[in-house]
């Protein structure tokens, strides 16, 4: 996996040499923006405002606008040397409950690998203590060109780095609510937890893109000159005011009868997914291409005045 962060993540006296590796990654199809009237590639130019000349990645730095809208220019190497503990150091605050941690604060994941093998063993003590205590480190690093508020936990035979949104980033939940008082009568919830239950036994693993196989499915279909997939019709609506009560009767007696017919006890009402394997789209050929004079280009510097990693 690519390393993206490395540095020490310490508590008290304990310090743990770690690399942050990304913990995700997408499936997502990703499409070019081209001319509809002869299908060429649109490209983004980075020009200067002031004598309309595109520039090269090396041509460009960046800078902070002050009030007056005098630009400061702010150097990799004036970055690399501020005075900020956590540009190389996950320093560890404290510690909470996981599963006190509001699911709204939690963002991207990370894998925290030990970056040596000389830190495998405080590595695996700390894996080991934060899983049997239930508890998760808080604490700050920089990357990406900012502070960030990190949470560390045990996952399995890692160490888990969850980033944290920022306390006064979390909105109020008070607008998502229901605007007046309700009340439940218990039949009600009584029903709606029969049918949680008749419903349970779902696997997250058994989940797959069916947008990405759906893409996939047509793309190769154009590729291969042939008419694309098109939809089922939607199911029409009932309309009118909703009888809580026989809605969840209805649901409850398919989801029993869907149990009854599939065998599978409990998991039942779900449509499983495992069964469809997401298709590998067919890849095209690409038409030949006109010789051309090749053009001298400068070599590039490595990436990183656009945007600065701790």
């Amino acid at each position: 996996m690519p390393r993206i962060w490395s540095g020490n993540l310490t508590f008290s006296l304990v310090s743990i040499g770690v690399t942050v590796e990304p913990a995700t990654s997408s499936h997502k199809i990703g499409f070019r923006q081209v001319h509809l009237k002869d299908m060429g590639r649109v490209r983004n130019r980075k020009v200067c405002e002031l004598d309309e000349q595109p520039l090269e990645l090396e041509d460009i730095g960046r800078a902070y606008e002050a009030p007056d809208g005098h630009l400061v220019e702010i150097t990799d190497d004036e970055l690399d040397a501020m005075p900020l503990p956590t540009l190389k150091t996950i320093e560890v605050n404290g510690f909470v409950d996981l599963a006190g941690v509001p699911p709204e604060q939690l963002g991207q994941p990370y894998f925290l690998a030990p970056s040596s093998p000389a830190n495998n063993k405080p590595y695996a003590l700390m894996r080991d203590a934060l899983a049997r205590s239930g508890k998760a480190a808080v604490g700050k690093l920089a990357m990406r060109g900012s502070e960030r508020l990190a949470l560390v936990h045990a996952r399995e035979k890692v160490m888990v780095l969850q980033m944290l949104h920022w306390p006064d980033e979390i909105r109020r939940p008070a607008g998502a609510a229901p605007r007046r008082d309700v009340e439940l009568s218990k039949d009600e919830m009584d029903g709606a937890l029969a049918l949680i239950d008749a419903m349970s036994g779902i696997r997250i693993e058994d989940f797959h893109d069916e947008y990405a196989t759906a893409m996939e499915e047509v793309i190769e279909a154009k590729i291969e000159g042939a008419e694309p997939p098109k939809a089922p019709p939607a199911a029409a609506g009932t309309g009118g005011t909703v009888d809580l009560m026989a809605a969840l009767r209805a649901s409850l007696d398919q989801a029993r009868t869907t149990s009854a017919n599939t065998g599978t006890g409990k998991d039942a009402g779900v449509t499983h997914l495992r069964d469809r394997q997401p298709r590998k789209a067919t890849t095209a050929k690409k038409p030949a291409r006109k010789k051309t004079t090749p053009k001298k280009t400068t070599t590039k510097k490595s990436a990183g005045r656009g945007t600065h990693a701790g």
